[in-house]
């Protein structure tokens, strides 16, 4: 078991693991995150089919890469805090030996580490805190556990969007996926300004929500950056796109209920290294 260090983080200050840990239900979060979610919440209330959208996604697209591409090796940038259907239950449900890497820059994080390090014995789950803008760091240190010989799944949920600078979030994914072998894949989804990207319009109530408003009432800490579905498909360039492509998230590979969790303003997709 890793000697941790103690954590320490700031509870002044809403921090967006933790209001993602409200939208989803979770407990592992302060009355400042809370008081942050609700105003969202007032404002943008789709925010919580948001949220549980993305996490279905989740958990379909590592189904698909556990069960139908054999992939047993997971690297998890950006993890946030444990809810339900981790990457590591997910993957290790399906088949126990896989191996998973979790990174992520939160100290609250580092609370749960022993949690996240509670998988199968078969299999490894181990836990870095670092940035997502240092992906040498960050593979120098999956290259402990992952054998980068075989197919990695590497998952980059609403993480690049953090990154106010959309040359650097494409150079970090260029460098992360520039040592994982042929066979292996992008999971990526962010938040999109082309509505047109849903199937489903946005709710009447919220037609008239410019970006400009929606990012106010969103942001946590420096902000998070919306993109068109054209350059969240760029994150993609040379791999091969998984059917049916750039889509929201409750329509990859599935068929949502009318009434379902509705995500507008995010888009995700699947992608294979050549």
């Amino acid at each position: 078991m890793t000697d941790y260090p103690p954590p320490t983080f700031d509870t002044s200050r809403p921090h967006s693991a933790r209001v993602w840990n409200y939208y989803l239900g979770g407990k592992d979060n302060f009355p400042v995150d809370r008081e942050h979610g609700d105003r969202t919440i007032a404002v943008f209330p789709q925010i919580l089919d948001v949220a549980r959208a993305s996490r279905a996604f989740l958990a379909r697209a590592i189904t698909y890469l556990a069960a139908e591409q054999g992939v047993r090796q997971f690297l998890d940038v950006g993890t946030g805090l444990p809810v339900e259907n981790n990457t590591h239950q997910v993957a290790q449900r399906i088949a126990p030996q896989s191996r998973v890497v979790y990174v992520d820059n939160d100290p609250m994080v580092l609370i749960h580490a022993r949690a996240l390090l509670a998988g199968t014995p078969e299999g490894v789950t181990t836990y870095l805190e670092s940035d997502a803008r240092d992906p040498a760091r960050i593979l120098a240190f999956a290259r402990q556990t992952l054998d980068f010989s075989q197919p990695v799944g590497l998952m980059l949920m609403s993480i690049m969007g953090l990154i106010a600078d959309l040359d650097e979030a494409y150079s970090i994914v260029r460098h992360l996926l520039g040592e994982l072998p042929s066979g292996s894949f992008l999971v990526l989804e962010d938040g999109s300004d082309d509505r047109t990207s849903d199937p489903a319009p946005v709710p009447a109530t919220n037609k008239d929500l410019s970006m400009a408003d929606l990012n106010e009432v969103t942001t946590v800490g420096n902000g998070y950056h919306y993109r068109t579905v054209d350059q969240i498909t760029r994150f993609f360039d040379g791999l091969e796109l998984v059917a049916p492509g750039i889509v929201s998230p409750p329509y990859w590979r599935n068929n949502p209920e009318p009434d379902g969790p509705f995500a507008p303003l995010e888009s995700c997709g699947v992608g294979r290294k050549p």
